[in-house]
């Protein structure tokens, strides 16, 4: 099993969206960034848990976890015009971006905050969430950083 944390805006999707959503799932879509798309095409498998986290926000950082439900697949808003990620250049024969399907695990009764974490940087070694100037939407975390940030839950 691998661990993960992905971002999110809460503005334009929560992890109250997801709780929500039929079955607490939805696909991950939207994801324009090389690198994070050979992750979510070639590494993060079904099974998998993730960091659900709130970027852009007066109090960014974890609120929930979800697990990976369905490996790397095309992502169909490349493909619909009306789509805000729609992408021309995305061939469906040989598509260039790709979602997988993540169902809310756990929804954190209390955040675990970029301030926390940075308070408690010593327990989490290197996490790339803490790197100054990190803009991947998702990164992974090591089992280590893992269960230190569950320890701050």
């Amino acid at each position: 099993m691998q661990y993960w944390l992905m971002k999110s805006e809460p503005d334009t999707f929560s992890i109250d969206h997801l709780a929500s959503a039929p079955k607490r799932r939805t696909l991950w879509d939207g994801v324009r960034n090389y690198q994070v798309r050979n992750m979510l095409r070639d590494q993060m498998k079904k099974g998998d848990l993730a960091f659900f986290w709130h970027s852009n926000c007066d109090s960014p950082g974890v609120y929930g976890i979800v697990r990976i439900v369905k490996e790397g697949y095309p992502d169909p808003s490349a493909f619909d015009p009306k789509s805000r990620y729609f992408d021309a250049d995305s061939d469906p024969a040989a598509p260039t971006w790709y979602s997988v399907d993540v169902e809310l695990d756990t929804r954190l009764e209390k955040p675990v905050t970029l301030e926390r974490l940075k308070a408690n940087a010593g327990k989490l070694g290197d996490m790339l969430v803490l790197r100054r100037g990190n803009r991947l939407s998702i990164t992974p975390v090591t089992p280590q950083q893992w269960r230190a940030v569950l320890a701050l839950a």
